[in-house]
């Protein structure tokens, strides 16, 4: 990551990212992200910890904590820990079990499943040793509050190398520690409270003063324009499609599976019909849901998906979240791949172009001032999707933590409400998909597995005799759960 990234971080938290912060306290809303790397062999323990000590200085949302003002007089802030302690962050655990895949997966359940203390900066790195094939594990746990998918990859670039033996570079400045308290916070807001209000009103004046110049100067666009915006946010806020029976209910308890792919294979099948990698990955996901919904005696034709779209420009820093969700109408019950993509390709470029794609992000203002409650139920009685479905781009090169090579990474992302989440990473030539699901709504795993694994191979066959085929990664299937190197 580049020192302006770092430097550019925010001291406020945006408005999604306070209510991202807001939904760590409640199990049904928590929003934590996961990066659970596989490493070629277990790094020198001084050397790994020595690695996050330098980031946390070059990256200062690592030692950053968030202070909520006593009352809502100032936005929250990020502040440098006074009480930063790197030993209470980076942790070192034996592989539970036989050291498989599947049992760090399972081991990074609990930590998505446990919430976060607040009171500290939001991040923990957890290597794991003892993995059965003599290699060892990275899971690396954040806050959404601090970034989405795609900032994690730009503010989190600086903990990896190109080569296992780089050379040594210069120590970052040391960050100043900063004592706010959240009485402090709701002074200083109170202060400055006659100056905002006085902002507000003439931002809120010259608004109102430039609508009506607009109105005057063209009336029956001005009306067009916004009855245009609210259909367009009416149809950005609804479920594209009617919600699965088979994925209705809801639980605090849940399970992740993954499978690899070689990127290449991913690569051919989607340019063998003219598609790109992300139709190509949502149909895989269709056929997989198809399979399963088919296989439990409840086949559908739709459900309602959510894509994440990311906004974020070469401007904008890596911290917070720029992301808008897309609604599709999933189209799981169409069995020939081929249809299957381009209806995904035909949806996801009409959802882009709409005029309201960013209206999440203009309602959260508004969102952020209600009490938890309230909140609380409103999120669980508006969450339109039964699936989200989120593609991370990686680095496409070898990378190295602490002297290991990262041999694969697997994106395990939150449940916000819906019955699965997943994540897309491709990096280092592979594709990795991770699919974490409600126990409630996804009730026999290993059906499960195997209809992830099928479902993604129809996409794999559109390549023709150049197909490759998916891999269990996150079970094991006859090899002792080892990762291939090759």
């Amino acid at each position: 990551m580049t020192e302006s990234a770092a430097a550019g971080l925010p001291d406020e938290l945006g408005a999604v990212d306070q209510l991202l912060h807001r939904g760590e306290a409640n199990p049904r809303t928590r929003s934590g992200i996961m990066a659970v790397e596989l490493l070629e062999t277990t790094p020198d323990w001084s050397r790994y910890r020595s690695t996050y000590e330098r980031a946390s200085q070059e990256i200062k949302r690592l030692r950053q904590k968030v202070v909520m003002p006593t009352l809502p007089t100032a936005a929250p802030r990020w502040v440098v820990d006074p009480d930063f302690n790197l030993d209470f962050h980076v942790r070192r655990v034996r592989a539970p079990g036989a050291g498989t895949l599947r049992d760090v997966l399972d081991l990074a359940e609990v930590a998505l499943q446990s919430s976060m203390d607040i009171s500290r900066p939001l991040w923990t790195a957890t290597l794991v040793e003892g993995l059965a094939d003599g290699g060892a594990a990275q899971i690396l746990h954040l806050s959404h509050a601090i970034t989405d998918g795609v900032g994690g990859v730009e503010m989190f670039a600086s903990i990896y190398d190109l080569e296992a033996e780089p050379s040594p570079r210069p120590s970052p400045p040391l960050l100043i520690p900063q004592d706010l308290s959240s009485n402090d916070l709701m002074r200083e807001g109170l202060r400055h409270l006659p100056s905002a209000i006085a902002g507000g009103a003439l931002g809120l004046i010259g608004g109102a003063a430039g609508g009506i110049g607009r109105v005057l100067g063209n009336p029956i666009g001005a009306v067009t324009g916004t009855v245009g915006y609210l259909a367009s946010g009416a149809r950005v806020m609804r479920p594209a499609a009617e919600h699965s029976p088979l994925l209705a209910r809801r639980s605090l308890s849940s399970r992740t599976e993954s499978i690899d792919i070689r990127f290449s294979d991913l690569h051919r099948a989607a340019k063998a019909v003219g598609g790109s990698i992300n139709d190509a990955y949502l149909a895989g996901v269709c056929a997989a849901l198809r399979r399963y919904h088919e296989a439990m005696g409840m086949p559908v034709a739709t459900l309602p998906m959510a894509v994440p779209v990311n906004l974020r420009s070469d401007s904008d820093p890596a911290g917070g979240n720029r992301f808008a969700g897309v609604n599709l109408a999933a189209p799981i019950g169409t069995a020939d791949p081929q249809r299957r993509m381009a209806r995904i390709r035909s949806q996801m470029i009409k959802r882009r172009e709409e005029a309201a794609i960013g209206v999440m992000g203009a309602v959260a203002p508004v969102l952020s001032l209600l009490p938890d409650p309230v909140l609380e139920a409103m999120t669980g009685s508006v969450v339109v999707s039964d699936v989200q479905a989120s593609n991370v781009p990686g680095f496409p090169g070898d990378t190295y933590i602490a002297g290991s090579k990262v041999l694969r990474q697997y994106g395990v992302g939150p449940l916000p409400g819906v019955a699965m989440m997943v994540v897309l990473v491709t990096r280092g030539g592979w594709a990795t998909i991770t699919a974490r699901y409600d126990r409630a709504s996804i009730s026999d795993p290993e059906l499960f597995a195997r209809c992830l694994r099928e479902g993604f191979d129809e996409v794999l066959a559109l390549a023709g005799d150049a197909a490759g085929t998916a891999r269990p990664a996150s079970f094991d299937d006859g090899d002792d759960g080892k990762v291939e190197r090759s």
